[in-house]
Order: structure tokens, then sequence, then C-alpha cells
């Protein structure tokens, strides 16, 4: 189906299938569904968050019999993960149904070619060169070293100072970069349909969890002068526009101490960064790509309060069915809302879910922040 034609049709009898089902997927088919359009989503793990809310395949997203049902029940597919085999996409996916598009994806998985794609264009970004061995990573003292493919959430990703660090180097095909000289690590999130209409979300500053190089909180807006917030969001506007991307692109860069703005990397897809907008702005991330992914019209992206985003990891020391410590303390607090993903266990830095915090105050939102972080535990019935 042409994605141009569904502006023409007079019913929502509409069908979007997502590869994958965890949370990124439920909130997409929330937002769907407001719309009177039907979800689903293959994912592997029976009960995936998203079957809360869609109808459900239950098998792996590189299975190409489930593939093609997926794709038989959809009137147009996106996907909440990039760690897809598009060999086998390419087979079973119509080009045109699947947004964004599966040369883009390509072209993010691996993050040693996605750079060398970006320097064509001339976006600033770290310097980096490919390594083949222990020696010449050895060489590159002090850097960055990462996965070429498989990194998310912190695995994948080295920081290498000394020779002694290199007890903990990748073994799998990698690449480093400069070790930048971080004051902040921001992000934003970019919206194009097929039209090539283009909406930028504020940008927001990201505190990670040194435990697990997870997301801990963000702040949005950004506390950046007016500088840096445009050069953010023309660095995010012209990398997404170098791929000619369609949907929603989260965008993470560097603010080094030098004041330069650095891509650090994209993810073709909704992203922890934009979880902020459900509450906070005119719109959605999530409803966003629904209107991608339905050619109706792109929404206002005005915040219009402050807000924060946590996530909620599960404990060290414990797994199983998952136990939220203080939830009704939490919720007693003015402007927190809790989002719970619905996973049957938790373990040790797993994402169980995300709390955005909004008030009209910065100082009053961080001292929420400080005391919903301090408040709220996810532990498991097992220790471990």
């Amino acid at each position: 189906m042409d994605l141009r034609s569904f502006r023409l049709r007079k019913t929502t009898d509409f069908t979007i299938g997502i590869l994958g089902g965890g949370q990124l997927a439920k909130m997409t088919a929330v937002e769907a569904r407001k719309l009177g359009l039907n979800v689903v989503c293959l994912d592997p793990h029976e009960e995936a968050p998203a079957s809360m809310v869609s109808h459900q395949l239950v098998g792996s997203v590189n299975d190409k019999k489930k593939l093609l049902k997926l794709n038989e029940l959809s009137d147009i597919i996106t996907y909440e993960i990039e760690h897809i085999n598009t060999e086998i996409l390419k087979e079973v996916i119509p080009q045109d149904k699947i947004y964004p598009s599966i040369e883009v994806l390509e072209t993010l998985q691996n993050k040693f070619n996605q750079r060398k794609f970006f320097q064509k264009f001339g976006i600033p970004m770290p310097s980096f060169k490919e390594i083949d061995s222990l020696d010449s990573l050895k060489d590159c003292i002090p850097c960055v070293q990462k996965a070429k493919v498989g990194g998310y959430d912190g695995r994948g990703v080295v920081v290498i100072k000394t020779e002694d660090d290199l007890k903990k180097a990748i073994k799998e095909p990698s690449y480093v970069e400069e070790l930048v000289e971080i004051e902040k690590e921001l992000a934003v999130i970019v919206v194009r349909n097929i039209d090539g209409n283009i909406k930028v979300y504020p940008v927001v500053e990201m505190v990670f969890n040194p435990d697990g190089n997870l997301l801990d909180y963000l702040i949005a807006p950004a506390n950046v002068d007016d500088f840096t917030t445009k050069e953010v969001q023309r660095i995010a506007v012209s990398a997404v526009e170098a791929l000619n991307g369609i949907g929603v692109f989260g965008v993470e860069l560097f603010l080094d101490k030098k004041g330069r703005v650095l891509l650090n990397e994209i993810a073709p897809r909704t992203h922890n960064s934009g979880h902020y907008t459900i509450e906070a702005c005119e719109t959605s991330q999530f409803e966003q790509l629904v209107r991608v992914l339905t050619n109706l019209p792109l929404g206002s992206t005005y915040q219009y309060l402050p807000a924060a985003t946590l996530n909620l990891l599960g404990e060290v020391g414990y797994k199983g069915k998952p136990v939220y410590e203080n939830l009704d303390k939490v919720l007693s607090i003015e402007g927190v809302y809790v989002h719970i993903y619905g996973k049957k266990e938790t373990f040790p830095l797993r994402k169980m879910g995300h709390i955005t915090i909004i008030d009209s105050n910065k100082d009053r939102l961080l001292e929420k922040v400080v005391k919903v972080k301090n408040l709220i535990k996810v532990k498991g019935e097992v220790k471990i």
C-alpha cells in the first residue's frame, strides 16, 4: 500500500504491525487505539508488554513464517528494535510497507557503518577508526571501544583509559572513538513524514546510571544556551535528512567541554529520551509515529511544562516477580506519572517502567526527582 493513500481513505479499519512487543510497542499501540486503529506485534515472549493493548503473534522477528503472517495481517509495519535480520525482511516485507525503511535500518544497525555514512555528509562526530586486534586497540589508548553491532543500553561500550582496562575489551568486531571530555549528554526526538515534513522536540539532558550505563533520569528542556539548542536540533535534523528517514528518530549527542556538539548515535524508533512527551508535550512521540504511519498531519511538539523522566530499573540483588515498593507514596506526589510496562519478571537493571514528573518550577522539579528516586524501588521476590 502506498503510504500517501491512507489520508484519502474514509475508514480507520487499518492495522499497524510492529516488530517487537516491548514497552515501545505498547505505548505506540495505546496511541493507535485512540484513533480506532488495530495493532499486531511480533515478539518471542508470551505476554509481552504490548500484548496488553494489541494482538500478539508469538515468535522471533527473524522467523520467516511469522513475518509472512505479520505482513498478511498488517497494512503498514514498523519496529521497536534494531536487531533484525534485514535480509529476511527484504524477502518478506515489501519495501514501501515498512517505516523507517529497511535501508535506514541497515545503515544504523552497524555503528561503524553508521559513523562512515554520516562522515560523508559532514555531520560532526567524535573521531573514530576501525581496529582489528588487541595491539591496535592498545595503540589508541585512551579511547572508547564500541561493538559494531548488537550494542544497546550500555552493552557493547567500553572505556579504555589504561592498559589495565584492556582486560575488559570487547572481543566482537569493534571500532574505537576518541575519548570525548563530555560536559553534557543530550538527546532530541526528530519526526519526519513521507512528504519530508519535520517536527523537532525540545533538547533534553540525560544523566546515566553508572552501574549499567542506562538512562537514570533526564531533564527536559536541557539546561543549555540557545546556540547549543539550535546546534543540537540542526545536527539531528541534518542526520535524519541524510538518511531520508521516515518515522521517529531518537538522536543522542555529546556537548563537550570545548563547546562542540557531536553526534553520538541515532535510533530509528521511538526512544527512551522521548518518554516525557506523553505528559509534557502537546503530541507524544508515540502519537507522532502513528501519524507518520497513517500519513496524518504531524502534531505540535510544544512543551507545556518542565519535565523529568526516571527509569524504573530492577534493583541489583533481586529477580523474579516484580514488587514495586512505595508506589502509593510516589503517586501521592503532585505531577508524578508512573508507567509500569507489565514485564512478568525483573532482574538487575532491567527496564521495568518509567516515571515522568512535571512542574512549573525547575528547582521544585529536581527536588521531586530526588524524592521519587529515593522512594520507589523495583525488587523481585527472589534474592540473588
